[in-house]
């Protein structure tokens, strides 16, 4: 059972009259609207990411061919995890004696399905900074590093590594795109005054959001209550003018039990960041 920020049990009622706007890429939304559902509350997705196949597999495809010169694989979302195993499974899977590290726990938890038991990755926080705080990520000097991701991802990690003594390449195996999607359903919520809140995982994501709902919505998005899993989201959204964030746990679990922590609480400003 879900557990709230000071370990109490959700409940099955717990979000009950709350409709909550999931913005997770599609394949990703599914569990968290599920976790919503089951605490009584209604969960609307919406993604705000389209992740996307790369047009040009050809560089991807000859660094897999070569994945036994690697000394560590890092993938660094679900999304990476996904779509490079789908891209590594066909082509003779991942060598022998190749260490795997990960950001998150989505992320393990997919490469763990995927039969990859022994993964890298930070038990608490999870992001590149938590990763490369591991023991394990620290003497890499010597070490041949690749890292799959989408395109454009942060820069952070390989650099950091790199500084290291580390050599790195990157792989990119998906990129991210707006989706054309049609803002109605969320105009008729704030209409209806239904719209409780909005789960925002990704900064991108909350860009794309300012474009879709453009100006006729911008001043009502940004009085809606945005739960966000990540302090940078957060920074995000107070820049694009968002007036309530509240800043979760960094996983599905922790999104749901931010947000029944905060409408126990009804509206404790002391929760908001």
């Amino acid at each position: 059972m879900a557990q709230t920020a000071d370990s109490r049990p959700s409940g099955a009622g717990a979000l009950a009259g709350r409709t909550v706007v999931v913005t997770r890429p599609e394949r990703q939304a599914g569990a968290l609207a599920e976790l919503i559902r089951k605490a009584g509350g209604t969960a609307v997705v919406f993604p705000l990411l389209d992740i996307l196949d790369i047009d040009d597999t050809a560089p991807i495809l000859a660094l897999i061919g070569r994945l036994a010169e690697f000394d560590l694989a890092v993938f660094i979302s679900p999304n990476a995890v996904q779509k490079a195993m789908d891209l590594i499974g066909a082509h003779g899977g991942l060598p022998r004696g190749l260490r795997v590290a990960t950001v998150g726990k989505g992320s393990a938890a997919e490469l763990r399905r995927l039969g990859i038991a022994d993964v890298i990755a930070p038990p608490e926080r999870f992001d590149s900074e938590a990763l490369l705080a591991l023991p394990e990520m620290r003497a890499v000097a010597g070490q041949r590093i690749v890292i799959f991701r989408g395109v454009g991802g942060r820069e952070v990690l390989g650099d950091t590594l790199t500084a290291r003594g580390a050599i790195v390449e990157y792989a990119a195996c998906y990129h991210r795109s707006k989706p054309g999607a049609n803002p109605s359903p969320l105009f008729r919520l704030w209409m209806q005054d239904q719209l409780s809140a909005f789960v925002i995982t990704s900064s991108e994501g909350l860009r794309n959001l300012f474009d879709i709902v453009g100006l006729a919505g911008r001043a009502r998005l940004e009085q809606t209550l945005l739960f966000v899993p990540h302090p940078r989201v957060a920074e995000t959204a107070h820049a694009l003018g968002s007036t309530r964030v509240v800043l979760t746990g960094p996983n599905d679990q922790g999104v749901l039990a931010g947000m029944v922590d905060w409408w126990s609480k009804s509206h404790a400003p002391s929760t908001s960041v």
